[in-house]
Parts: C-alpha cells; sequence; structure tokens
C-alpha cells in the first residue's frame, strides 16, 4: 500500500531500542511454529509480522521449530510449514529447531535444581492441579517439593535414563506458589514421554515443556525481540523468571494481537478434527483456512501480505471479516488474471447464417486492465457456439438485455448476433436456439451501426475442451462457529462445495497451470487444481467476482 501509516507498537518499541543502542541496535526475530500441523492464515499474520519487522529494520528472521512434542509432530508438517513461508516470499536467516537444544535445556535445568529452584515430583496430574489452589487462594507443597537436591538431581538423571513410565515424574521449577499469576506456581519443566521423535530418534524420553523450552531457545540464539500472540501474557513472567535465574541473554517478549476471522476456526485441534473426521479432504482443502488451502484455491502471496498489512498490528483481540481477505484477492486478480470463457450451464447455439464447417480466428484481450496490454490469445469462432443456459429465456421480459426471440447480442470480442428461434425436446426443455449474425459487426471492427446493450460469453462447440469445475464458498454458515452452542462441526455451510462436471472452456485453458489466476467472464475467478491430468482438467474458483455474502447479509 502506498500511503504513509503511523508505526504500530512493536515498530515503536524497535526504532526506541535502536536508538538507545539496545543489542547494539541488532533486530533478530524468530518465527517458531509448532510441526503439528499445517499452518493458517493466523500463521500469515505472524509470518508477515516477524519476517516483515526484521526486513523493515536491517535485521534477520531465525525460523525455529518448536518440536518438544513428538507424539504430534512430523516432518512433512516442517516440510509444509517451510513451503508455505517462502510462498509468502519470505527467507529465513537460520533454520533451527527446539530440539537442537535438547542437551543444553537439560544442563539449564540440572544448574536451577542445583540453585535450589526445580525438583523432581511424583504427584499424578490430578494432584498437581489440586495443590496448585485457584485464583483466590494460595497453592500448596506437594510432598516431594521439599526434597534435596542430590535427590532431584539423582531422580531426574533417572527419568532421562529411561527409568520411568510415562506420567510417573515431572521436573517442576520452584517459584511461588501464592503468585497471582498461576503460571508461576511451580510450572511444569520438562515429562515423560516415550516416544519416538522426528528428529532425535529414541535419544530422549523426557522433552521440555513450552514455557521451558521457549524463552531459552530465544536466549541462545540472542532473540531480541521474541512476538508471540496476546494469550501468551500471563507466561511473561515465567519467560524473564527463567532466563533471569540462569542469568543468560535477556530475549525481551511483546504480544500482539491474534488474527480472529469470520466463518472460520483458527484451532489447530479443531482444523485437525475437520481433516480426520472427513467433513474435508485434506489440510489443502480449498475450504481450509490454511495458507497452502489458500495456495491451492489460487489466492496469491500478494494478496494475503495485503490482507495481513491492512488488518494491522493491534494489542486487542478482535474479528476480521472474511470479506476483506476476498476484497484482497479480487483486487489483486483484476490486476494479473488473465481472462477466459468457460461455459457452466451450456445450450447450443446455432447461427444458421455463417459457413458450417468454417472456422475463423478471433482475438480476445489477456487483461484489459494492465496499461498498454497483457496480449491476446486466439478465439476460434465456428457457427456452432456453447452459451449459458440463463442467457436465454423463451418468453423474456423487459429489460432482459441477453437473448430471447427477436433479441440481439453481442458475443464478446466477436459478432452482434440475432435469436430467431429454438428447439425443444420432448420434455419441452430448450436443447438448441438458432441466431443469425450481422457479418458487419466484427468486434474490433464494427461497421453495422448497430447498439446492442448486452454482452455473452460464449465458446466455440468444436473446439472447446471440457472442466470439472468446483465452486468453493464459505466452510462455515455462522461468523464465529467457536462461539456456538454445541459441537461447532454443526455449523458447516452444506453448500461450501458444488462441482460441476463438464463445463465447457476455451481450448486455451487446456494449457493452464496451478497458481495462474483466470477471470472465467462473468463467473469469477479460478485456478488449475493440483488434482489436475490433462485428460482431467479441474478447476477451483479462487472467489466470485463480488461479495454475494454482503448481499445475504443485508436481505437478512
Amino acid at each position: 500500500m502506498s500511503e504513509e501509516r503511523s508505526l504500530n507498537f512493536l515498530e515503536e518499541i524497535i526504532e526506541e531500542d535502536i536508538r538507545n543502542g539496545k543489542n547494539g541496535g541488532r533486530v533478530l526475530t524468530r518465527f517458531p511454529p509448532e510441526p503439528n500441523g499445517y499452518l493458517h492464515i493466523g500463521h500469515a499474520k505472524s509470518i508477515c509480522l516477524n519476517f516483515g519487522l526484521a526486513q523493515k529494520y536491517n535485521g534477520k528472521t531465525n525460523l525455529r521449530f518448536d518440536d518438544t512434542n513428538p507424539v504430534t509432530e512430523e516432518t512433512e508438517y516442517v516440510d509444509n510449514i517451510k513451503a508455505d513461508i517462502k510462498w509468502l516470499g519470505f527467507n529465513w536467516d537460520e533454520e533451527l529447531y527446539s530440539s537442537d537444544y535438547f542437551d543444553q535445556l537439560f544442563d539449564f535445568a540440572i544448574e536451577l535444581i542445583k540453585k535450589g529452584l526445580a525438583y523432581v515430583d511424583d504427584s499424578t496430574a490430578e494432584e498437581i492441579a489440586a495443590a496448585k489452589g485457584t485464583p483466590t487462594e494460595p497453592g500448596k507443597p506437594t510432598p516431594n517439593r521439599s526434597r534435596s537436591i542430590e535427590k532431584n538431581i539423582q531422580l531426574f538423571e533417572e527419568m532421562k535414563a529411561g527409568k520411568y513410565p510415562d506420567g510417573a515424574k515431572v521436573l517442576r521449577a520452584k517459584v511461588d506458589l501464592a503468585s497471582p499469576n498461576m503460571h508461576l506456581r511451580d510450572p511444569l519443566m520438562y515429562r515423560i514421554k516415550h516416544a519416538h521423535h522426528h528428529r532425535t530418534g529414541n535419544k530422549w524420553c523426557i522433552y521440555p515443556m513450552y514455557d521451558f523450552a521457549h524463552g531459552q531457545s530465544d536466549s541462545i540464539e540472542k532473540i531480541t525481540h521474541s512476538v508471540c500472540t496476546l494469550e501468551f501474557i500471563p507466561h511473561r513472567d515465567l519467560y524473564e523468571w527463567f532466563i533471569e535465574q540462569l542469568g543468560i541473554f535477556p530475549s525481551k517478549q511483546y504480544e500482539f494481537a491474534r488474527l480472529n476471522m469470520t466463518y472460520t476456526v483458527m484451532s489447530k485441534r479443531k482444523l485437525l478434527q475437520l481433516v480426520n473426521e472427513k467433513y474435508v479432504s485434506s489440510w489443502d482443502d480449498p475450504r481450509m483456512p490454511t495458507i497452502s488451502a489458500f495456495r491451492r484455491r489460487g489466492y496469491t502471496p500478494e494478496s494475503i501480505r495485503n490482507f495481513c498489512d491492512r488488518i494491522g498490528i493491534a494489542k486487542r483481540e478482535n474479528m476480521i471479516d472474511y470479506s476483506l481477505l476476498e476484497f484482497c484477492i479480487r483486487e489483486d486478480l483484476n490486476k494479473t488474471a488473465w481472462r477466459r470463457m468457460a461455459v457452466l450451464d451450456p445450450i447450443k447455439m446455432v447461427i444458421t447464417n455463417y459457413p458450417k464447417g468454417q472456422t475463423e480466428m478471433l482475438h480476445g484481450e489477456n487483461n484489459p486492465e494492465v496499461e498498454g496490454g497483457d496480449g491476446v490469445r486466439d478465439l476460434p469462432f465456428s457457427s456452432e457456439l456453447w452459451i449459458e443456459r440463463e442467457d436465454f429465456m423463451e418468453e423474456p421480459p423487459k429489460k432482459f438485455f441477453r437473448l430471447g426471440v427477436g433479441l440481439m447480442v453481442r458475443l464478446k470480442s466477436a459478432y452482434i448476433v440475432k435469436c430467431d428461434d429454438f428447439v425443444k425436446d420432448e420434455n419441452g426443455r430448450v436443447t438448441e436456439i438458432h441466431c443469425s449474425y450481422i457479418p458487419e459487426s466484427k468486434s474490433g471492427n464494427d461497421t453495422s451501426g448497430i447498439n446492442v446493450k448486452g454482452t455473452i460469453h460464449w465458446v466455440s462447440a468444436p473446439h472447446a475442451k471440457t472442466a470439472e469445475i468446483r465452486l468453493y464458498d464459505r466452510l462455515f454458515r455462522v461468523e464465529d462457529p467457536s462461539n456456538e452452542e454445541g459441537d461447532f462441526k454443526e455449523y458447516i455451510n452444506p453448500d461450501s462445495l458444488e462441482v460441476i462436471k463438464n463445463v465447457y472452456i476455451e481450448q486455451d485453458l487446456s494449457r493452464a497451470v496451478p497458481g495462474k489466476g483466470y477471470q472465467f467472464i462473468r463467473k469469477g475467478y479460478f485456478t488449475l487444481d493440483t488434482d489436475s491430468t490433462p485428460d482431467h482438467l479441474i478447476f477451483n474458483r479462487t472467489v466470485t467476482l463480488k461479495d454475494a455474502w454482503a448481499k445475504e447479509v443485508k436481505k437478512g
């Protein structure tokens, strides 16, 4: 966006730090996804923020995978996350993993035990939760809190060696059981998990908790500005406590409002449910809010970066209208998408005065919005065409500017035609309309003097290719499905996908590639699906030409 905008609060903090010479004026951010699912549009906001801040202030961004839970993490997710970030247009400085620091984190834990600031607890999860108290009542120590330093070291070493089963013991920090911040009431640092890790294999059977791994990983990397979402505000005191007790590099945590968007869910757990329970076909099903799904649906990285820029960075939670994201992709595709013709509900038009068997090569603009033009493509024209059934009426009302007996329209990039009559089958359904064309009315060289108010699209029947069209819409029929009564899946939009087979498309579309945007004239923006083959072309609707949902809201 070209207009000047004021600094967001994070930019103000960074500029103040640079002025004061903090960290030598160095800016190093990080993006720390957990590889337990595909990234969604909310992560795109975080990516654009972390990488964007570093770019603006000549800094760098590390990509660090928070891989501390081997049960839910897979290499597939790691690979997909990297592909998403690159597709959005960003490059990281170092690719790192929390598992890179498992040895260092273990040593940090031993150091805290030696300082009397950590202990091994044999209590069950229920007993620990009960002993933590409530927000209005202080917690109580479990019997293991008073263990000796020597005993705690011994037990922690035995945990590491695999002596105990899952859940038998945990390592806890000894902070403050009376703190008003529940996160400081002796939080867990390590738990036992006998599970294969996607990188370290079976080397470890104890794994650090997020609160212990995250701040220390930031510190090891000397991250200057650790940016996370608002739900981590209560974790900040513990983040700083660990760093202070260990006397390590003082990374600082800052929080911003996460992205909440209408007509979707952003919880990875809920998205995984949708995949596992077959409500969608995959993580990249074009109805999903994942970056991969938006890519497959035909969204561009520019449109998503523009969307993230428009919504800005705030300290307060709010709900962003899905229509804004659709506006951003329409704005982008209007400038870049090639215009093509596709007939979704065909009816045959026969031009009775055009030589049968003759083919004339006309030309259509690729994109009239591009200054200076974006080239043209060949458009074969013949005596038999496919047009949309909705463009013909047996008994057209007044101000129907398409086809009916005696009415004339212009065929896009071709000629003016007049409807003379039509043919029905035994069920009374119109199967064919007969027209005559005006030879002098050729687009770009019209000397007919005839003015018509309607223009319709068409495809030459002998030259047409066929395709499957998938019309995607919003996955949920309510604005905030997570906030409704009952199961969020009850609010799935039953009309979120309509599949139309045997659609007629102009022959140039047989050369389409995934990721390239096309405007099917009068129908919407589309892109070739990754499932497509040369013998079975599949196009996904990226977005409609206009915001149909805004009309529905007004009607309601």
